[in-house]
């Protein structure tokens, strides 16, 4: 079964984060995911950029309506995801324990429940 751990952090302020900082983390992100590589469960991850380079796109209102900014003005936003192959709930999770981005950011693990591979959709892999 495919799990999404959704990393939810506060955009830091230009220079609120030391170098050294960002550096020992983004260490300690590559070795967590050498660790889900070596442990055959990573299928994907993806770092996104800064909230505030966001656009928004919707037709929700029947008109096409595209504008700068985050859908949501909140304190944290959606910052990553990581997608994982394992058994069961108790397996992301687990996995999710050890990520440290923990330390500064929120991870919401959330069951996949349909996957695009080779622009297919699938929901056949994500069942129990």
């Amino acid at each position: 079964m495919q799990y999404a751990l959704l990393l939810n952090n506060a955009e830091p302020a230009e220079g609120e984060v030391p170098t050294e900082t960002l550096l020992q983390m983004q260490r300690a992100m590559s070795d967590y995911t050498a660790a889900l590589h070596a442990a055959g469960v990573f299928v994907g991850a993806e770092i996104l950029e800064s909230p505030a380079r966001t656009v928004t796109v919707t037709r929700r209102e029947g008109d096409l309506r595209v504008q700068d900014g985050p859908f949501a003005d909140t304190r944290e936003a959606l910052a990553g995801v990581f997608i994982l192959d394992v058994p069961d709930r108790d397996a992301a999770i687990a996995w999710a324990e050890k990520c440290p981005a923990t330390q500064y950011a929120v991870l919401e693990v959330r069951k996949v429940t349909a996957a695009c591979e080779a622009g297919v959709w699938n929901t056949a892999a994500c069942t129990d």
